[in-house]
Parts: C-alpha cells; structure tokens; sequence
C-alpha cells in the first residue's frame, strides 16, 4: 500500500513536471495564434484558387497539396446547401477535389470575419486545442445568369502541438499549429 502511495505521488509529479514542460507562455500563445490566424487566411486563400474555374488544373493540384498539408491526418470538412437539410462531411483531399470539379461556369469564395472563439484547452495527450469561427460566402455562377449564393458560418478546429527539429546538428523544440475538422455551423442565404 505504501509502495502504491510512493508510486503514485511520483507519477503524479512526473506529470505535472511535463504539463509545465508544455506550458505554453503568453509570449507564445500569441505567436501561436498569429501562427494559427495565418493557416487559416492560407487555406482562405487556396479554396479560392482551386474553386476558380479560371485556375489550369496543374495549378490547383499543386494547390490541393499545399492546403492538404496544413491539417491533421484524419481531418474533414463538412458543406452545406440551402437546398438540403443534411450537411456532408468530407475527408480533406476529397473536399477540394469536389470543390475543383464544381459545376459553375465562375465560383466566387470569400471568408470573413475570421476570429478565435476559444482559449486553447491542454488535453491528456499533450497537444493544445482551440476553435477559429469564419463565414464562408460562396457564389456559384452559371452562364445562363443561374445563380446560387449562402453565407455559412463554420467552426475549424485547431491542434497546437511541440514538435523537434534538428538545425545544425542540435535539436530544437517548437509549437507548431495543425488545422483539423472544419464543421458547418450555420448556413444563411
């Protein structure tokens, strides 16, 4: 019994030793949120290129790459319509492959009001967690004069985690910022 006690308050304080080893200080989390504010304006600007119809398709390949590399493994993005209830989810390449292959003639998206809404929250594992909230406008134009527009509000979750490098031959600790599940909250015409 008290070989556990022993065992246990030792665990107790190698756990704590590593959450203060991950701290992460008010100097660095606002770096992390420039870091986190600046992915997000990134994929911003991708879906507008790969959802131009304008861009040659060499182009929005090596675009869908670029923005597939900025989330978690695993990640998806889900899409609304004003015309169904149902909101699909879709793993990431899949999404902007779906959004390069649209059937518009001319696809105009923009995002705004782009703002965190939660604090990073640790989690056991180590990583932090937050939650960036944008809308999304999206106009869908055919020739004809055909027309489809809404205005959805989306939640994109964000992973912070310390990662290590090697520059020079000596090992560097870093918080890098990986985009994860993009959820539909809202869609509005």
């Amino acid at each position: 019994m008290k070989k556990a006690l022993i065992v246990g308050a030792l665990l107790i304080c190698f756990c704590l030793s590593a959450m203060a080893q991950n701290n992460i200080t008010p100097d660095r989390k606002a770096a992390i949120d420039s870091l986190a504010l600046e992915k997000v304006r990134d994929l911003s600007q991708y879906i507008s290129i790969i959802g131009n119809k304008k861009t040659p398709w060499s182009e929005a390949s090596r675009v869908i790459e670029r923005a597939t590399e900025l989330f978690a493994d695993g990640s998806e993005i889900s899409v609304s319509s004003l015309y169904r209830t149902e909101i699909l989810h879709f793993p990431v390449k899949k999404y902007f492959l779906r959004l390069a292959a649209l059937n518009y003639d001319r696809v105009n998206i923009t995002w705004f009001k782009i703002q965190y809404i939660s604090d990073l929250e640790l989690q056991p594992d180590g990583r932090y967690v937050g939650v960036i909230t944008i809308y999304q406008r999206f106009e869908g134009i055919m020739d004809d004069g055909m027309k489809y527009m809404d205005v959805t509000k989306k939640d994109i979750t964000i992973y912070v985690e310390k990662k290590s490098t090697q520059i020079e031959g000596e090992v560097v600790d870093f918080w890098d910022v990986m985009l994860g599940d993009i959820q539909v909250k809202e869609t509005t015409r």
